[in-house]
């Protein structure tokens, strides 16, 4: 049975990523038998209808065709990010996300889209209908019900609120297991009563940040308006393994597996390049063969000029 797990970010993270893929070709024995890189998620700075975290920067247009490219003829799907809860029939005609799901798009629905909006799902849908549409964790669905009910739906996929991960009475009844994703490595604390708060706080300040660089050009200065503290955000995945919520390599390929999962998500689109590939590695290596792929992984980052030592 094959396991896919869905990485962040495929432009900030493109190389570290790439290299990841060209890795587990090259060493299978290393990696974890039935593991693959199903999609790379993420966004091309800056696009205003992007969720979860706020990214600033530009990307420019053969840029994007090349990264598309790139995870396409390796066999990975490329996932937006478009989860900003707060998109409204007034950001529909954003030219800059318009034109990232038009250069994109392909007819065999290999790439998706990741949403919350109602309004931007049914324009999307409408628009671009070639690409799978999954369901985001954002949309904190915690009622067992309302989970049924959302597995029900013409999503591709459905990825789960974190607080169902070891709720094992529960994900045994649940339907459509080819559907679901389940997120491993959260790194917010269980049940946490800031989290909407949180969403919709990044889903302003990405749109006023996207308005700012529409006013003023990206060489502007541009700080936000207001602040959110949490000190959770730069945990580590070992940080997180200490919250019941954690999902281990083992129980992925022994437990979950078994019960008929085999999509899972590992966030990461704000953390650094060292521990986005120490999570890699963590779950997507044997543990017999970490210390090896890590420094493998350590000199081709430094060979490729992405990670530089000094003399």
């Amino acid at each position: 049975m094959a396991i896919h797990f869905h990485i962040p970010d495929f432009s900030r993270n493109f190389h570290l990523n790439m290299l990841l893929i060209k890795l587990m070709k090259e060493y299978p024995q290393m990696f974890r038998e039935g593991a693959d890189i199903g999609s790379v998620y993420g966004e091309f700075p800056s696009s205003l209808w992007n969720g979860g975290r706020v990214l600033g920067g530009m990307f420019p247009e053969n840029e994007i065709r090349y990264v598309a490219e790139q995870l396409n003829e390796n066999g990975v799907s490329l996932r937006y990010t478009f989860t900003n809860p707060l998109i409204n029939q007034s950001h529909l005609d954003d030219r800059h996300c318009n034109r990232c799901l038009e250069l994109t798009q392909r007819y065999d629905r290999m790439n998706g889209v990741i949403v919350v909006s109602p309004v931007l799902e049914k324009y999307i849908r409408q628009k671009y209908p070639h690409y799978k549409i999954i369901s985001s964790t954002c949309k904190q669905i915690t009622d067992f019900e309302a989970l049924c009910e959302e597995l029900e739906k013409d999503y591709d996929y459905v990825v789960l609120d974190y607080n169902f991960n070891n709720n094992f009475e529960l994900l045994e009844k649940l339907p459509h297991k080819e559907k679901v994703e389940i997120l491993v490595n959260a790194v917010c604390t269980p049940n946490c009563p800031r989290r909407k708060a949180h969403y919709q706080y990044l889903g302003r300040t990405q749109i006023a940040y996207c308005e700012h660089l529409k006013k003023k050009g990206p060489g502007a200065p541009w700080k936000p308006a207001e602040s959110f503290k949490c000190e959770h955000i730069g945990n580590t995945v070992y940080d997180a393994a200490h919250f019941p919520t954690h999902i281990t390599p083992d129980a992925i390929f022994g437990k979950y597996a078994e019960m008929g999962f085999e999509n899972f998500k590992i966030e990461g689109r704000s953390s650094t390049l060292f521990n986005n590939m120490e999570t890699y590695l963590y779950y997507l290596a044997k543990p017999e063969y970490r210390d090896s792929l890590r420094l493998t992984y350590l000199l081709s980052l430094e060979a490729s000029g992405i990670v530089t030592v000094n003399d």
